[in-house]
Order: structure tokens, then C-alpha cells, then sequence
């Protein structure tokens, strides 16, 4: 038995005429939406793929059983007649019958799907159904031994709901305690109703609530800590409103004071070129010990836990022929934090010759805030760099001198990670000074273009609006591709559902024209490139022509992807590694405390991938030009603070990498950023 959750995948897309300013519709109209039976919950059946035809990434092959079925979840704008259309193929010479049931009701029984030839030919069987405003279940019950037809998709013709719920009120907190909190905000309204709440925490999602309360109690915090915490509502369609502003919170301190006692014999073993063993003698709590820290100083380089949690590891992504200092603490439930125990010291083994690794590190520009996109000139002299809250572009010449060239209009805040993003330089830039931009404008996320003469920018053109913004999960990235074709990363706007509509513009990487039009061949016949992302971040081309991509993960696992046309990569189903047929792996993944990826470049094929809660850059060789890739090591473990953005330097083996440590996260003053300059040997 296998169930799966249900993507909706409309059809009928809004154009986004963006030259002309036009918007995407948000009222409630007549519309045809398919849904693939891939991705609804089967029983009695499988996913496949072995026949030709299908739409989407697969089909459901029926097990020959009777009471074998596919239920779809329908949401729809308004109550009445909808014509529900099955899409299928019947490769035998029998009639493979179903009963067709909306909301538990049987409205169709044994509807007869009769043979079409052979397994590539597909058919359709309409019928009409009473649907109600909300959410729907339609199910398709095979009646004989037989099972049901192969079944590709459902599509329904009926009045959808594209309107989103308004903005939550006024939050508040409220019975503060050491672990937990009681949130509060006003009710949202929505056309058909509100159906849920979703509460983040500086964009990871904490809890939800039902649609008809206004407080929720968050468990399970940690004592004397500050979240900031937004809510969003969200309808039956899956529709997301704007987040609230960000609210601080802080827990209480502890009742409990005492501290575990110090691990001791902290001992090493197995040391290799980017790991080491550990193990160490427990610790004591008056309560229980929680967790233990491997660190250097105060950086933590790995966490263990469990009940209790374990006293050995293996560290993992140590920097190749590089001294370390390490020691251990212990924590408990309350927050306490035990003395250190013994450090050991040891140096890793010797780099490998192949790829190269960072050398030298230098400063070479400062008082930046929120450096946010760099960009090399195709002649190389000069990069851009763009300051994400400022909304300003900056040229920059390799020995860091900068000037301003020019602040991009229309661009507004989220209050989160929503800004002036991404920037990139058409490849013919010295006969057209055409450059892109990527950033957040009052209706949604914009990709725009302007002109660009060498010290001035002028010439706003919007090339695609219509990609829906929140507080977080904006996306931003921009490059151009071997084929000439603009590259865009744009994330979920905190709506997961829209990362697995192939319609949408929303947890996606885009492809398209310089005009801003889809660019030919995608796969979808639209903007879209891969989809099944939640905020994907750092895009990157390595030697062979393939599109790497740094994501975001929620509260599990950061990702490294290797980027194929029509791909789906996972999200909401999957969070890093799953076996869910019809999803794509991660190539690399790592704890979010170890990552938060943004930018990656590539060096001599590695991948080099900048890590915001990190706070390291970490280096993952490419095996050849496999599809593989090796064992990931990390560099400035918690020297620079928060890095954001790391860039090939034309012409050399070196990279440039800034940090955005005076974002809402690093609260450090404007100006406190910087731009480092390494070189690869």
C-alpha cells in the first residue's frame, strides 16, 4: 500500500505579460486543473513509468484486484457541476471498470474504461460530479479482479480558487514559559475560508494551527531563547497569504542551574584528510545530559544526540593537512552547558593534487551590508555586487575599489530574506549592456533588465512578474548558461504545495530568454526547469555544462542537487534523501546548523558552496565528471561569521566570498560586511 500526497498542477496559467505590467489573476474563475495521479494517495497500486505518453513523471499502474484505487484531493472556488476527466490507458482487450466516488458518494458507478489498443495510447472518460467549495475527495475504486486502467491524471473543469487568504493580524505573545509559548494573531478572511495557520520561526516552519483558532501554544523550545515568529494562513488550495511582521519572543530562564559535569578522557583515533574519530567519557545532570558539542574553542563542528546520546563520533569534514584543537561539552535539557572537557590535537592528512583546495584567504573590500549578488563582467575587469536591503548596485574592481552605479527601482523589503537579489551580465553585454536582476517588488518577486554602460544604470524593463514573495523562501539566484539562457532560482514564498505545481512560478529553477520569454525546449513548455524546491538558492555550471543548485532546507537537511530538465527534487515529500519513486536525490546533504546554503561556485570541478547558519565554506569535490560527488570539507569554520556569496574569478583559480553579517540573523551594524578574495592551489 503506498500513499502519496496530493500537488496540484494547474493548467490554465495567467499569461505574465510582464513588459505590459499585466498580473496574475487572484479572483476565483472557471478553470481546468489537472491533477497526476502520481502524486495522489494509491492503494492497491504503484508508480511507473515503463510505458510512453504519460504527463508528469510517471502513471499508477492499478494492482489486478478488485477495490484497487487513486484518490485525487480537489479544491474548488465555488460549489456546482464539474466535468472530471480521467486520463488512461488500457493495454488489454477488456473493459477494466470503476466506480467513481466524490466525497464518499458513488456518483459514477462502474464506469467503463475500455481498451485503447495498447499501453501507449491514452485515452479519456469524463463525468460530471457536484463538487463542493473547498476541498474535495475523488476516488476511482476498480470494480473487477482485473484492477483499474493504467491512470495518468485527472483533470477538472470547474471554478478554482487562486485567491489567497488575507494577511493574519496583530501577533502577540503570551504565557511565556522555559519550553514553551503561547502565540497569538488576529484571524485572516479568505474567499472560501481559511483553512490553516502555518507559524514559522525566521522561516522554518515550528507548528500549525486549525483555521478557525487565533492561538496556538508552541512546546518543546529551549529555555532563555529569543524566536522571531511570523504566521501566514493558508486555504483548502493551498493558497498562502503574506506573513506578519516578525514578532521576538523570548523564553523563560530555567528553574535548573546546574550544569552537567565536564566530559573527560576525550581521546582520537582513525585520523584521516577530512575526518576524525572521538570518544570520550559521559557526563552527569542531576536531570539528563541532552547533547554533546565537538568543537574548536566555541565552534561547534558536530552534534550528538539521542537518549542518552552516544559518547564516540566520527567528524567529519575537516580540512585536508589543517592543525585542530577539539574539545567537548555537554548539555542538558535546560540550556546548561558543562565545562570543556580535554582538547586532542592533531593535524589532517595530506590534500589531494586533484581540484585544489583554499590556500590564502585576503580582505579585499569592507563596509558592505547585505552583499547579496556578485556577477563578473564578461572582459573580467569588473564585478557587480548588489546590497540586498539598500536595493544599490556596486562595480567593483579586483583590487575591492568600489562605486556605486546605480539603485534598481520598484524594489521593496519583506523583512526577512526578500530584497535586491540576484544579478547577472549577458554574456553580449559589451553590444547590448544588457544586465538582470532579481528582486522583490510590491506585488511579488520580479526578474528585470537594465542597461548598464559601464557606470550608470538605466532602462528598467520587468522581463517576468507574477513570482510570488513571502518574508522568506524568495529564491533570487541568477546565471546565465552555456546555452545562452538565463538561469533563475526562485523559492516557495512559504506555500509548499507550489513547489510541486509545474504551472507555477514558485519553487522552481526558471529557464528563459533574454526577452524574457520560456526559453525553447524546457520541458514543461514553460518557464519552469525543475521544480519540487523550497528555497533554492546558489546556481552554478561545472566544466561538463551542468547546473548545480544549494537549497534550503526546513528543520532537517540543506541540500546540494545536480539539476536535470523536468526534475523534481523532492519538497514537501521529501526533505534530503527519501525513496519516494519519481523524486529526485540530493548528491550532498548536511544538518541545517552545518549549512544554510546560499551562493556556490566552481573551482578546477569542485563545488565551493558559502553556509549562512554554518558559518564555513565548504568544498565538495565533483568525482570526475561523474554524477557523483566526494566527501564534503569545511574552510573558516566560524572565523567569518555568516557567508553568503562566493564567485568564480574569471581567468584564476580563485574565488571572491562575502559575508552578510548585518542581515536580521548575524545583527551586526550596517557596513560590517566584507568581501574576501582566496586563492585555489
Amino acid at each position: 500500500m503506498k500513499h502519496r500526497r496530493i500537488r496540484q498542477v494547474g493548467v490554465l496559467l495567467v499569461a505574465l505579460l510582464a513588459a505590459s505590467g499585466l498580473q496574475q489573476a487572484t479572483a476565483a474563475a472557471a478553470a481546468t486543473t489537472a491533477y497526476e495521479a502520481e502524486n495522489a494517495t494509491i492503494v492497491q497500486g504503484t508508480v511507473a513509468n515503463n510505458h510512453t505518453g504519460f504527463t508528469g513523471t510517471g502513471f499508477v499502474d492499478y494492482t489486478n484486484v478488485t477495490g484497487s484505487y487513486v484518490e485525487f484531493h480537489v479544491s474548488v472556488a465555488a460549489a456546482g457541476s464539474s466535468s472530471l476527466t480521467f486520463r488512461y490507458a488500457n493495454g488489454t482487450t477488456v473493459n477494466r471498470p470503476m466506480d467513481i466516488a466524490v466525497n464518499g458518494t458513488v456518483v459514477a458507478a462502474g464506469t467503463a474504461f475500455p481498451a485503447t489498443t495498447n499501453w501507449d495510447t491514452w485515452a479519456t472518460k469524463a463525468v460530471n460530479a457536484q463538487l463542493t467549495a473547498g476541498s474535495n475527495t475523488i476516488r476511482a475504486t476498480a470494480t473487477t479482479a482485473n484492477g483499474g486502467p493504467n491512470l495518468d491524471d485527472l483533470t477538472v473543469s470547474g471554478a478554482t480558487d487562486s485567491q489567497p487568504p488575507t494577511t493574519p493580524g496583530t501577533t502577540s505573545c503570551s504565557d511565556l514559559g522555559e519550553n514553551q509559548l503561547t502565540l497569538h494573531w488576529g484571524a485572516s478572511t479568505d474567499n472560501i475560508g481559511v483553512a490553516a495557520y502555518d507559524i514559522y520561526d525566521h522561516g522554518n516552519k515550528l507548528d500549525e494551527a486549525a483555521g478557525t483558532v487565533t492561538s496556538k501554544v508552541l512546546t518543546g523550545l529551549a529555555p532563555n531563547t529569543t524566536y522571531t515568529l511570523a504566521v501566514t494562513a493558508r486555504d483548502a488550495a493551498g493558497n498562502a497569504s503574506p506573513a506578519t511582521s516578525p514578532l521576538t519572543c523570548t523564553t523563560l530562564p530555567s528553574s535548573d542551574s546546574t550544569p552537567p559535569t565536564a566530559p573527560s578522557g576525550l581521546g582520537q583515533s582513525a585520523v584521516t584528510a577530512t575526518s576524525v574519530n572521538l570518544s570520550w567519557t559521559g557526563s552527569t545532570d542531576n536531570r539528563a545530559v541532552t547533547s554533546y558539542d565537538v568543537r574548536s574553542g566555541t565552534t561547534v563542528y558536530k552534534s550528538v544526540t539521542g537518549t542518552p546520546p552516544a559518547t564516540s563520533t566520527t567528524v567529519t569534514g575537516l580540512a585536508c593537512n589543517s592543525p585542530y584543537t577539539l574539545n567537548v561539552v555537554a548539555h542538558d535539557a535546560a540550556g546548561n552547558t558543562s565545562a570543556q572537557s580535554n582538547t586532542v590535537s592533531f593535524t589532517t592528512n595530506a590534500c589531494s593534487s586533484d581540484g585544489g583546495v583554499p590556500s590564502s584567504i585576503t580582505t579585499i573590500s569592507t563596509g558592505w551590508a547585505i552583499p547579496w549578488g556578485t556577477y563578473w563582467m564578461p572582459d573580467g575587469q569588473t564585478a557587480l555586487v548588489t546590497e540586498r536591503d539598500s536595493f544599490k548596485v556596486f562595480k567593483v574592481t579586483p583590487s575591492g575599489a568600489k562605486t556605486q552605479v546605480g539603485t534598481v527601482p520598484n524594489a521593496v523589503t519583506t523583512n526577512g530574506e526578500g530584497g535586491l537579489l540576484g544579478v547577472a551580465i549577458d554574456p553580449n553585454w559589451a553590444t547590448n549592456h544588457y544586465i538582470y536582476l532579481m528582486h522583490t517588488a510590491s506585488e511579488g518577486n520580479r526578474i528585470v533588465r537594465m542597461t548598464y554602460n559601464g557606470t550608470s544604470l538605466t532602462g528598467y524593463t520587468i522581463l517576468l512578474q507574477g513570482i510570488k514573495k513571502n518574508q522568506y523562501h524568495n529564491g533570487g539566484r541568477l546565471v546565465f548558461g552555456p546555452d545562452g539562457y538565463l538561469y533563475a532560482s526562485t523559492g516557495e514564498a512559504e506555500t509548499p504545495d507550489l513547489a510541486q505545481d509545474k504551472n507555477s512560478l514558485n519553487g522552481k529553477i526558471l529557464r528563459l530568454t533574454t526577452a524574457g520569454q520560456p526559453a525553447p525546449g524546457n520541458p514543461f513548455g514553460n518557464y519552469v526547469y525543475s521544480y519540487g524546491h523550497r528555497n533554492p538558492q546558489g546556481l552554478a555550471f561545472d566544466r561538463s555544462g551542468r547546473l548545480w543548485e544549494a537549497e534550503f532546507g526546513n528543520s532537517k537537511f540543506d541540500e546540494l542537487n545536480l539539476i536535470k530538465p523536468g526534475g523534481n527534487y523532492g519538497w514537501p515529500t521529501c526533505e534530503g534523501t527519501c525513496s519516494v519513486s519519481g523524486m529526485t536525490n540530493p548528491k550532498a546533504t548536511w544538518p541545517t546548523g552545518q549549512a544554510s546554503p546560499s551562493g556556490i561556485a566552481i573551482v578546477r570541478n569542485v563545488v565551493y558552496m558559502a553556509a549562512l547558519k554554518g558559518e564555513r565554506l565548504w568544498r565538495i569535490p565533483i568525482n570526475g565528471d561523474s554524477e557523483n560527488v566526494g566527501t564534503p570539507s569545511a574552510y573558516y569554520v566560524g572565523t567569518y561569521g555568516r557567508l553568503r556569496t562566493v564567485t568564480k574569478v574569471p581567468g584564476a583559480d580563485q574565488l571572491w566570498l562575502s559575508t552578510t553579517n548585518c542581515d536580521n540573523n548575524g545583527n551586526q551594524p550596517d557596513g560590517s560586511d566584507v568581501i574576501f578574495r582566496i586563492s585555489i592551489t
